[in-house]
């Protein structure tokens, strides 16, 4: 039986509340005599803007104390694109339709500007691990896919064509043909109709989901050039939520002539992308109020935008491994130079390019590969000398390394339950020949009757020993392998994949390197220090990865020594399991294509990281071609002799 996050009611009712909306009294039309505080429209990107509302106790048609807040969607603008989620890898429709995540996760995965949770969704246990199969309920359309059918109980939909303009199905059921539908979500019921607020119409109906709750909602302008996304908090202090009216009473105030009422309670998220990528969330969330995280759900609608347009614009990023170049265009001529470094504080700087322009080209050099790097660009104003900045963003280096893999995860290990941890167990030279094993992980103990997790813990085998004196595992188990590693070339990195139930320390030749869910050192770890967490659920059913420095490691034979903790005294399970490969650098040059015309050649090249440099001869000298030109392609003349043309960092 599916469960979701808001009762749904009596469907029944609500076809008769809709048959009933023509004919509602004056007194349900919004209260403008005591209307809450409403903010300006403030423009966050290219037609999208944001707004709150707040009102206080028993203002108009409000009853509760609550916090709203509202984007503003131009439907009109050209570089708007809407998505709502995507089919999953493997989509099986009516069993594995979507990836569950959190909204603001949704923002990062997808590169979308704004995102809500959109549809209802089954399983509803809410902290799954990111990707886990969901299952939406109502129509759900993305990208001219169908993703869920639609169904009776949740009928009320919105349906968008390739041209973002919508429809409103105020009980789709029968559903609407879906042919020419480029995006759809549903929601429950109706909430506005044709500009009436019918929301007072459920005051009677059964279910949580008509009660005092925080909201999510969808509504549409009656010109259809502007939608509404809008998120009600709820459950706090500073925001009890809304009842359906409250909510239709908003979307009227916006500027909304239909709405609908999306899947709310602790699953009500706004986010939007910040400068650097990550997701900043623009509601206050019960779940993250109660819990400290973000619900995992299974729908989510984003919207795509461009910056919002000023004397910088379109700044694009194209990294390599060292290096990245960097463009971006001004409203006047100005100077060019990018600011960067390791964290938001920057603190490098390119040379300033003072020939003003409005068209500019940095290569960024002296990075690190496969590196995360803030920068910003910065232009000064040929006219008057006003300095322009661009928010600071957040670009990674690539990495070309080749992988060696130096221990497969179901790979060999010694082992054993004994207190060893002040006899110098990690250090290479210790012996541990008195040990278990070796044997091939994933290595485990479980005492308690119940099905292990398939493919983590081998059914019908318990390959550790455990505590007899307690029937349980023992509080903590020590591991110890040998790898055979090449040379290590500088810059190399050692990737570690694991599967730890609870957590754990390694040891590179004797040298600690990594902690996994353990007091942060320098805390000292004794035999009988407890694990600070769990992985998924407490299962070791997820992995954890880390990318750590490989100096630890030397050409030959090196000792790899893990020491995993459990969580508490009584765990019934303990699992292990480790994989490392050793990234080395590679110099794979980037290849530039020469494509000959009438008079010119045009030049292409995929990589960033790299400036064009020309030449009369191929012994040089070697100058940049006028930009500087730092992505392709670009068109050249020839109009005398023989030119040559490479790429240089």
């Amino acid at each position: 039986m599916k469960t979701f996050d808001l009762d749904h009611g009596s469907r029944g009712g609500l076809r008769k509340a809709l048959a009933m909306w023509a004919c509602l009294p004056a007194f349900l039309a919004f209260n403008m005599d005591a209307a809450p505080v409403l903010t300006a429209w403030q423009p966050l990107f290219k037609g999208i803007d944001l707004a709150r509302g707040t009102n206080t106790v028993s203002s108009g048609d409000f009853n509760n104390r609550m916090v709203m807040h509202v984007l503003r969607i131009d439907l009109a603008d050209p570089d708007v694109r809407l998505l709502p989620s995507p089919r999953i890898t493997s989509y099986v429709a009516g069993l594995r339709e979507t990836a569950g995540m959190t909204v603001s996760r949704f923002v990062e995965s997808q590169g979308v500007q704004v995102a809500v949770n959109s549809n209802f969704f089954d399983p509803t246990s809410y902290y799954l691990p990111e990707g886990t199969p969901m299952l939406v309920s109502g129509l759900q359309v993305s990208g001219g896919q169908l993703v869920s059918s639609g169904n009776l109980d949740h009928s009320a939909s919105i349906l968008f064509d390739a041209s973002n303009r919508p429809t409103v199905v105020h009980t789709n059921w029968p559903v609407a043909s879906t042919v020419g539908v480029e995006s759809a979500v549903s929601g429950d019921y109706p909430i506005v109709v044709r500009g009436v607020n019918i929301g007072r119409l459920y005051l009677n109906q059964s279910g949580f989901i008509h009660e005092t709750n925080p909201r999510t909602a969808m509504g549409v302008s009656a010109d259809k050039r502007h939608l509404y996304l809008m998120v009600i908090d709820g459950r706090q202090a500073q925001s009890a939520g809304a009842l359906d009216y409250e909510t239709g009473a908003w979307m009227l105030l916006v500027g909304a002539h239909d709405a609908i009422n999306l899947d709310g309670g602790g699953s009500a998220t706004m986010a939007m992308q910040s400068a650097t990528g990550a997701a900043l969330r623009l509601n206050a969330s019960s779940a993250v109020a109660d819990s400290g995280k973000e619900r995992t759900v299974g729908s989510h609608f984003g919207v795509f935008a461009k910056p919002l347009p000023g004397f910088i614009n379109d700044i694009v990023a194209v990294p390599d491994d060292t290096s990245a170049s960097v463009t971006w265009s001004t409203t006047a001529p100005a100077s060019s130079r990018v600011e960067f470094g390791p964290t938001e504080s920057l603190g490098f700087a390119t040379p300033v390019q003072s020939v003003a322009t409005t068209r500019h080209a940095v290569l960024v050099r002296g990075l690190e590969p496969g590196a995360a790097v803030f920068y910003r660009v910065v232009s000064v104003a040929a006219s008057d000398g006003q300095t322009h900045a661009s928010a600071t963003r957040l670009l990674t280096t690539t990495n070309y390394a080749s992988a060696t893999l130096l221990h497969p995860l179901d790979g060999p290990w010694k082992y054993t339950a004994a207190n060893v941890s002040a006899q110098g167990w990690a250090n290479p030279a210790y012996s541990d020949a008195g040990w278990e094993g070796p044997s091939n992980a994933l290595l485990w103990v479980k005492t308690t009757s119940g099905n292990p997790a398939v493919g983590v813990e081998p059914l019908g085998t318990r390959i550790l020993s455990y505590n007899p004196a307690t029937g349980f595992p023992y509080l903590t188990y020590y591991f110890r392998t040998r790898l055979a590693v090449p040379g290590v070339a500088p810059g190399s990195k050692l990737r570690v994949l694991t599967r730890m139930d609870d957590g754990g320390v390694l040891y590179i030749n004797g040298a600690e390197a990594l902690r996994v869910r353990m007091e942060p050192a320098p805390a000292t770890i004794f035999n009988t220090t407890l694990a600070t967490g769990y992985p998924c659920g407490g299962d070791a059913t997820c992995d954890d990865e880390f990318e750590l420095d490989a100096s630890l490691l030397k050409p030959g034979e090196n000792v790899l020594a893990v020491e995993v903790h459990n969580y508490n005294a009584r765990s019934s399970d303990i699992t292990f399991g480790m994989r490392l490969a050793l990234m080395q650098p590679s110099n794979t040059p980037p290849e530039l294509r020469m494509v000959p015309g009438d008079g010119v050649v045009r030049l292409e090249w995929s990589r960033g990281g790299f400036v064009l440099q020309e030449s009369s001869d191929p012994l040089g000298p070697w100058l940049d071609v006028p930009g500087p030109q730092v992505l392709g392609p670009v068109t050249r003349p020839v109009e005398d002799g023989i030119r040559y043309f490479r790429l240089a960092r």
